[in-house]
């Protein structure tokens, strides 16, 4: 791969720097390499954006033969860019109407290759049989195997037919 824009971009400013490396104790030719990456790098309040910037292009690098995560720490500054959830486990629970039991929920699966309607299936078939939501996996958005508006359709589809079926408030938390 070639990049020919190298120049019109501040590589120093944005680069990755390792800046400490350490001898794993009783192995040979193994490290423990400390690397900061700037926060510019990253968009503000996503943890996503941030791990899989840093995961993603790093275990990808080929001339590693074996690599491992063993800490992220994240800056005060850039944890301060969190606002968190829109609302709590309360706010589920009453939108859900259960109380005094532990949610029941699936992501699922399997995360890629269904179509919309065998999505609402597998959907319709988790509620219908006691969950009280399922769930997109991260790597489910709009494929072209499954476009979101289609998969919102199917998925409002199973909702509302194991809600009539059994009586109870179901959701699916999209992403």
């Amino acid at each position: 791969t070639t990049v020919w824009t190298d120049g019109l971009t501040s590589l120093d400013r944005y680069k990755g720097r390792c800046y400490d490396i350490e001898p794993v104790a009783g192995e040979d030719n193994q490290y423990i390499a400390y690397v900061a990456y700037p926060l510019d790098l990253f968009e503000e309040g996503s943890v996503t954006n941030m791990f899989t910037s840093i995961v993603g292009n790093v275990f990808g690098f080929k001339a590693l033969r074996a690599l491992r995560l063993e800490d992220l720490r994240i800056p005060p500054a850039y944890s301060k860019t969190f606002i968190g959830p829109p609302h709590g486990i309360q706010v589920e629970r009453d939108k859900l109407n259960k109380y005094g039991r532990p949610l029941l929920g699936c992501t699922i699966k399997p995360k890629l290759g269904l179509s919309a309607k065998n999505y609402g299936r597998a959907v319709y078939e988790c509620l219908r049989g006691g969950l009280d939501f399922t769930k997109d996996d991260e790597n489910v958005n709009s494929q072209p195997f499954m476009r979101w508006r289609d998969r919102f359709l199917f998925v409002a589809e199973a909702l509302f037919k194991s809600q009539a079926e059994t009586g109870e408030i179901k959701g699916h938390y999209l992403n």
